[in-house]
């Protein structure tokens, strides 16, 4: 299922996003769909996420039952949001063999191979959805980079699992594009650098596990203004999925709904000669296969 999170063009006053569900082109208003069936289901997506299973199975069900008229809306006529708002975000730094070489010409990073995931945290309060400003303060930042990154979502609770485990506590997945202000890193530490407000573009849609063959062999994509800048497989991660998990989970408790950003590839704004960085008036178009595009524009933020 590709599970997304909706306003209507004209929303009543006050009236919450719904949780929907796209398909070739239409979006489902899951709440209709059950109130039409006489069935429950959480009220949104991350609610559905920690739900569990039963819930998923309830939401397949209404999909292939009836479907009123009100229930059904044309893609284009709907706002998409962040589809939910992760507990936390664990970004991945360093986890294609190309950016690591990138990064230490242009950041001042090893150009050794990491021996483990090199991870950061973005909060919650830096997701914005598809279409909403990446926001450029040009009193913070004149280096504002781009980041096409796989974002897993975690399905269930996840603690010192193995990587043969791994792929069980997975919901989904979907695209993160991990903006960065390349000049506010501190003594080495990135929080500020890529945790401010707009910084976690996220969407548009979360695909479900079942729907995603291998995760990794998805090529992925970066587009400015309609130029390609990042171009890549998911199969160049240095660190795959299930190692990834394994190692988070180590020493954090992943929970339903938090969100791993699984690392960018090459071709960011900081490694092109000369450098290159987004700037108000801009478009970032992430794209990877078999999730969609997440598009955002930048504006000046002051």
């Amino acid at each position: 299922m590709r599970l997304l999170t909706f306003t209507t063009a004209s929303p009543a006053a006050g009236s919450p996003p719904r949780l929907g569900a796209e398909s070739d082109g239409f979006v489902h208003d899951l709440a209709a769909l059950a109130d039409h069936a006489g069935a429950a289901i959480p009220a949104d997506l991350l609610s559905l996420v920690q739900a569990g299973p039963a819930a998923l199975d309830t939401v397949r069900a209404l999909l292939h039952g009836a479907r009123p008229r009100h229930a059904v809306h044309r893609l284009e006529d709907v706002r998409l949001c962040a589809p939910l708002r992760p507990g936390k975000i664990i970004g991945v730094g360093l986890n294609y063999v190309e950016h690591v070489a990138e990064s230490s010409r242009t950041l001042d990073t090893d150009k050794e191979l990491p021996p483990r995931p090199v991870l950061f945290s973005k909060p919650s309060t830096a997701v914005t959805g598809p279409g909403a400003p990446i926001l450029h303060n040009a009193d913070l930042t004149s280096r504002l980079d781009w980041e096409c990154e796989l974002a897993v979502v975690i399905g269930r609770t996840a603690f010192r699992v193995s990587e043969q485990e791994a792929y069980r506590h997975v919901f989904g997945y979907s695209i993160v594009n991990d903006i960065s202000a390349r000049d506010q890193r501190r003594s080495g530490q990135w929080f500020f650098s890529k945790g401010q407000d707009s910084y976690a573009p996220f969407g548009p849609v979360v695909v479900t596990d079942d729907e995603i063959a291998d995760p990794m062999a998805l090529d992925l994509e970066l587009r400015v203004n309609g130029v390609t800048k990042q171009k890549s497989n998911t199969r160049h991660m240095l660190f795959p999925i299930a190692r990834l998990i394994a190692d988070i989970s180590s020493g954090v408790t992943l929970e339903p709904g938090d969100v791993i950003a699984t690392g960018s590839p090459s071709g960011v704004g900081a490694g092109m000669v000369p450098p290159e960085f987004l700037v108000p008036g801009d478009t970032v178009e992430a794209a990877v296969e078999g999730i969609g595009t997440l598009t955002n524009p930048v504006v000046d933020a002051r």
